[in-house]
């Protein structure tokens, strides 16, 4: 699968669309949060700042509020999650063509009693799972979107073979093909730099002129935490730190920067993980709500930090 590179895109025009929501449930989405994540965005967007970066980008919560909100001369967003990079693609070159496909597996899937239901998430899981180890394409994007919306809970997880493996959901009348919002999100991503991989290949593209906003896999609050979950390859304490070093280069450039990542102190005071790593920047608490759980004891009010350089 070809993407492409963030040296690729200059945007012609501005983009303003509107509102705009994301497409798909994501673990750790940031819809909740984006009145207090509104109240840090720096200062004049669209005039001295006029680019934006979400090298995690996820679901997308705080780019469509960004793309709604202002006129922006370039984006770029990534990913290392090829499965979802491909349904941003898919959306923004291949719009109506996948609404189609959505439209259609909606008026298959909705008026099935539960049972038929079953037969029909399962077939359309195992092909899913057929495309997956082959060339993503349209059909993939299609069925991406349609297991988020029909899936338990929303959850995006794959086995050890890499097979995606979440059991259908349990919802009466879910809106599989939100016909307006894709077309809304397909003209907003248009000219935008989509890439899968590493959050490193946003450095060419990030310059004094760029917000940068990253949303990386949590820092674990215990050892059996599930919150990171949805990421295969895991993101350890020197991943953090890693990070933190991306986040000081960055900065050196002039960017300005925000993070958001989970608070140690929620289960040990004495954690000062993150106290220490972003020593040199401004830190935040903030309340959030934990919502993708497969055990209801695992959600509820907790203390997120939000990490800016400004």
């Amino acid at each position: 699968m070809k993407y492409n590179s963030a040296n690729d895109i200059v945007r012609n025009s501005p983009i303003i669309n509107g509102y705009l929501k994301p497409f798909v449930k994501w673990a750790g989405g940031k819809g909740q949060l984006l009145s207090a994540l509104r109240a840090v965005y720096p200062p004049r967007i669209g005039e001295d700042i006029t680019k934006y970066a979400e090298p995690f980008v996820g679901g997308g919560a705080v780019l469509f509020d960004i793309l709604s909100s202002y006129e922006l001369e370039a984006v770029f967003i990534s990913d290392i999650n090829a499965e979802l990079i491909n349904a941003y693609l898919s959306i923004r070159d291949n719009g109506e063509s996948l609404i189609e496909l959505l439209e259609k597996y909606e008026k298959e899937f909705l008026p099935l009693d539960k049972e038929n239901r079953k037969v029909y998430y399962y077939s359309k899981r195992d092909r899913y799972n057929q495309l997956m180890s082959s060339e993503l394409d349209l059909e993939s994007a299609a069925l991406f979107i349609f297991l988020n919306k029909t899936c338990f809970n929303g959850l995006y997880r794959v086995n050890s073979k890499g097979l995606f493996n979440v059991p259908m959901g349990a919802y009466k009348n879910p809106t599989i093909c939100d016909s307006t919002n894709l077309r809304n999100i397909s003209n907003a991503l248009k000219g935008m730099a989509i890439v899968c991989a590493d959050y490193r290949e946003s450095k060419d593209f990030i310059d004094a002129k760029t917000f940068v906003y990253f949303d990386p896999p949590y820092r674990p609050l215990n050892s059996t935490s599930t919150f990171t979950s949805y990421t295969e390859q895991g993101f350890d304490d020197q991943a953090q730190k890693e990070l933190a070093e991306y986040l000081s280069e960055l900065n050196l450039k002039g960017a300005k920067v925000a993070l958001s990542n989970s608070d140690p102190k929620n289960v040990n005071p004495e954690d000062n993980f993150f106290d220490e790593l972003y020593a040199d920047y401004k830190i935040k608490r903030i309340e959030a709500s934990r919502m993708i759980n497969s055990k209801v004891s695992g959600r509820g009010k907790i203390s997120e930090l939000l990490i800016t350089n400004f």
